[in-house]
């Protein structure tokens, strides 16, 4: 079972690795507006918590994968922790693209797009529920896994404002709709998003660690 699952991890991360570099294809592809440039248009590529998440699920497969072909017997403390990171994140990218943003937000890359959003975030849950067990970890772990989302919320938030958009020329950029304070009438809106989904990665992350520590085995728990 081991074995099986280490490819599909490996399968798995090729292909959004794969569906990562065509979409960074198609937005060079962007001509940039007056009063931005290329480097803004790779550096706001990367800043979509959709790409880094998938990119945390590339790291987290890829160990996972060649961890499980080493046939070793139960994975490090760091792996465990990417792994719980990295199914968190990914979820939460579908929630949010799919409740909130499917249709709004184009792509050029359609089938890329979709593996991005929805079969990467689907493998990384049935990973965690029917996947090898997971090492058990702390319940601080939560607090570790979200605060990469909120060192990102508060980057893009106070970035938005410094940026020409490379597509509109606006003098500022937000990688979603409901981050832009423009398009939502104020911060109170902004904020009242930042919080829910701050919620959000609080409760999944708490699921991802718990179903980590029921299915882990006994002798690994941690106080």
């Amino acid at each position: 079972m081991t074995r099986t699952w280490s490819i599909l991890r490996l399968i798995m991360a090729a292909l959004i690795l794969a569906a990562v570099t065509a979409e960074l294809r198609g937005a060079l592809r962007t001509a940039p507006a007056e009063g931005s440039s290329m480097s803004t248009v790779v550096v706001n590529f990367f800043s979509y918590f959709t790409i880094e998440s998938n990119l945390f699920a590339v790291a987290a497969l890829v160990a996972a994968g060649i961890w499980g072909l080493a046939r070793r017997r139960e994975e490090p403390p760091w792996m465990a922790v990417l792994a719980a990171a990295a199914t968190t994140f990914m979820a939460i990218t579908g929630l949010v693209y799919n409740l909130l943003l499917r249709g709004l937000v184009p792509s050029a890359v359609p089938w890329a797009n979709e593996i991005l959003h929805l079969i990467g975030p689907l493998f990384l849950l049935v990973d965690l529920f029917l996947g090898p067990p997971r090492r058990r970890l702390p319940w601080p772990t939560v607090g570790t896994i979200i605060a990469f989302p909120i060192v990102w919320a508060v980057y893009t938030l106070i970035r938005g404002e410094h940026v020409v958009s490379p597509l509109t020329g606006d003098p500022w950029w937000y990688p979603y709709p409901f981050l832009n304070h423009h398009l939502q009438g104020g911060y109170e809106v902004v904020i009242a998003y930042v919080i829910g989904i701050a919620a959000a990665f609080t409760l999944v992350a708490w699921g991802a660690v718990a179903v980590g520590r029921r299915r882990g085995p006994a002798e690994s728990a941690a106080a």
